[in-house]
């Protein structure tokens, strides 16, 4: 998503802007916040319940572009159970997550809503993922959910 959205938007893995069209420079508040030295940081929060996935992102060609406190983990992982996830596990970790939330959420000069992409197997992506969408349409409820799933072919 984030190699898509950033080629589209010009910003190279850096984070600095290399795009040709003005447009991109108009429009690229929807998804980054402007850092210092004219680089662009998504407005995103990326969660596991286990710290592998977040390790191997970090690790990955736009692991750098990410704000470093916006990676938010817990240590143990939720099993493929989707009930660890919502009802234990993720239950733990959601109340820094929704911190992390309002903390972007604050930075927005228009918030108009959220989109989430999450997996609809495993423990995270199901069970938190539906705990979190919960949790913020309780904080926002006025503000557009745009949810996208994958899931694991048969």
């Amino acid at each position: 998503f984030w190699e898509v959205i950033s080629d589209e938007h010009g910003i190279n893995a850096n984070g600095n802007y290399e795009g040709t069209h003005e447009i991109q420079l108009e429009r690229i508040n929807v998804y980054y916040n402007e850092a210092s030295g004219e680089k662009y940081v998504p407005r995103a929060i990326l969660v596991d319940l286990e710290p592998g996935t977040m390790d191997s992102v970090r690790n990955g060609p736009f692991g750098q572009l990410f704000k470093p406190d916006n990676f938010v983990f817990g240590q143990s992982g939720a099993g493929n159970n989707w009930a660890k996830g919502h009802y234990t596990e993720g239950a733990e970790l959601v109340d820094a997550v929704i911190e992390h939330v309002r903390k972007e959420a604050e930075g927005c000069d228009c918030l108009q809503g959220f989109q989430m992409t999450h997996s609809l197997g495993g423990g995270t992506g199901s069970g938190m993922g539906t705990l979190l969408i919960s949790k913020i349409r309780e904080e926002y409820p006025d503000r557009i959910m745009n949810t996208f799933f994958c899931h694991a072919k048969p």
